[in-house]
C-alpha cells in the first residue's frame, strides 16, 4: 500500500509553496491583521486564476475534480504561509456540501461562481450554546408561506462582512433526544439553509479574535427565504452538518499540521544561530530534545491528518472515529509544539515583529475550531460506546 503523495498531488503542493512565497509576504500578512475585509479582492482573484477556488468541484460544475486529500494539502501550505482569506469558510465548508448536496439548480447557481472567485460563502453553525454538534442548534426555521422565517444568532462566522451567502444551520423540528453519536437520519429536525447576507433582517456584528481575522456574531430577525434556499431535504440536514464537521475538523488538522512544520523550520534555524555561554544553544541537549520532540509532534499530526483527510475523502466506515482521533491528537501536539517553540525562542518570540506568535495566535483558533481535544477525545469514547 502506498501512502505517498501522487505525483500530481506533489505538484500541486510544491507550486502553492512557490506561488505563497511569492504572493504572501508576511509584511502583507500584517497589513491584513488591521484591514477590515481581512483580504485583497485583488489576491483572491489571483487564487481563482490558478485554480484553487475550482479545484474540488465536478468537472462539470467547472471544477478540477480533486479530492479531499488535495483540498488538505492546499490548506496546509496555505496555513504555512500565514495566508488570509475566506478560502477555508467559502470552498471547503461551503462549496463542498453544495457539490455533494445540493440540487441541480443549486450547483450551477453556486459552484461556478465560487470557483471563478465571483461569489464567497461563509458558513454559519456555531451558536452561544457552543456545541460542536447538531444538539447545538438553536436558531429556529418557521415554515411560512411556502419558505421559512428564520430567527436567532449565529458566531464566529468568519469572513461574514465579505460572504454574498452564508450556509446556515437550523431547528426546523424539536426532537426530544439529543443526537449524541448516532447515525443522522431525516428525524433529526436539522435543515441547512442557503441565505443570502442582502436579506432583510440579517445584522453582523465584529467580533475580536485572537487570530486578528474577521469573525461576526450573525443576527437573523424574521428573515425570509424560499424553499429553493433549503440545502438537501427538510428536517435532513444533519447528515450534511455532519460531513460539514468532517471537512472542517480534518482541514483544521491540515492547517495546525502546515503551522506546525514552519514553526518547527524556524525554532531549529534558531537554536543554531542564537550563541550563548560561547556556543549555539541548539548544542545544548535540553534544546536538541525539545526540537526532536517537536519533529515527534509535527510528523505524527501530518500521518494522522492525511489518513483521516483519507478516509473523508472515500467515505470510509470508521471516518468518525478517525477524524476525532486526528484532532484531539492534532490539536495537543501543536500546541505542545509552539509552546516547546517559544520556550526555545525566549522572549523575541513573544514580540509583534517576530513571525513566531503569527503561528501560534492561529493555531489557537485551529485547535479550538470544530471541536477541541476534549471535545474530540470524549467524542471518541461514545463512539467506542462507553
Amino acid at each position: 500500500m502506498d501512502f505517498g503523495l501522487t505525483e500530481a498531488q506533489q505538484m500541486i503542493k510544491t507550486s502553492a509553496k512557490e506561488f505563497l512565497e511569492r504572493e504572501c509576504p508576511k509584511s502583507f500578512v500584517r497589513a491584513m491583521e488591521h484591514d477590515e475585509r481581512g483580504f485583497t479582492p485583488e489576491l483572491w482573484r489571483r487564487l481563482a486564476q490558478v485554480g484553487w477556488l475550482r479545484m474540488p468541484f465536478p468537472e462539470e460544475s467547472g471544477g478540477d475534480g480533486q479530492d479531499f486529500v488535495t483540498v488538505a494539502l492546499l490548506l496546509e501550505e496555505m496555513a504555512r504561509a500565514c495566508l488570509p482569506g475566506p478560502y477555508f469558510t467559502s470552498v471547503a465548508l461551503c462549496g463542498l456540501p453544495i457539490a455533494q448536496f445540493g440540487s441541480p439548480a443549486q450547483k450551477r447557481e453556486y459552484l461556478k461562481k465560487i470557483g471563478d472567485g465571483q461569489l464567497i460563502m461563509s458558513l454559519a453553525t456555531l451558536e452561544p450554546s457552543v456545541r460542536y454538534d447538531t444538539a447545538g442548534v438553536q436558531l429556529e426555521a418557521t415554515a411560512r408561506d411556502g419558505g421559512f422565517v428564520l430567527n436567532g444568532t449565529k458566531l464566529l462566522v468568519p469572513y461574514a462582512n465579505s460572504a454574498d451567502s452564508l450556509l446556515v444551520s437550523a431547528r426546523t423540528k424539536k426532537t426530544a433526544r439529543p443526537r449524541a453519536v448516532r447515525t443522522a437520519t431525516a428525524d433529526d429536525g436539522i435543515t441547512m439553509f442557503i441565505v443570502p447576507t442582502s436579506a432583510r433582517g440579517i445584522s453582523l456584528t465584529p467580533l475580536k479574535t485572537i487570530a486578528y481575522d474577521p469573525q461576526h456574531e450573525v443576527a437573523f430577525n424574521n428573515v425570509q427565504v424560499g424553499r429553493d434556499a433549503v440545502l438537501g431535504q427538510v428536517d435532513g440536514g444533519a447528515a450534511i452538518f455532519d460531513k460539514i464537521s468532517q471537512w472542517g475538523a480534518v482541514g483544521s488538522c491540515a492547517m495546525m499540521v502546515g503551522a506546525a512544520d514552519k514553526v518547527l523550520e524556524m525554532t531549529v534555524e534558531y537554536v543554531k544561530s542564537r550563541v550563548a555561554f560561547g556556543r549555539p544553544i541548539g548544542a545544548f541537549q535540553a534544546i536538541q530534545h525539545h526540537c526532536a520532540n517537536m519533529a515527534v509532534d509535527a510528523e505524527s499530526s501530518r500521518a494522522i491528518t492525511f489518513e483521516a483527510a483519507w478516509h473523508v475523502a472515500e467515505g470510509l466506515p470508521e471516518t468518525d472515529r478517525m477524524v476525532s482521533m486526528a484532532k484531539g491528537w492534532t490539536s495537543e501536539a501543536t500546541r505542545h509544539l509552539y509552546a516547546l517553540g517559544h520556550q526555545c525562542h525566549g522572549a523575541i518570540g513573544l514580540t509583534l515583529e517576530y513571525d513566531l506568535q503569527l503561528y501560534s495566535r492561529r493555531c489557537k483558533v485551529w485547535e479550538m475550531t470544530f471541536g477541541d481535544a476534549n471535545y474530540h477525545q470524549d467524542r471518541l469514547t461514545r463512539l467506542a460506546g462507553l
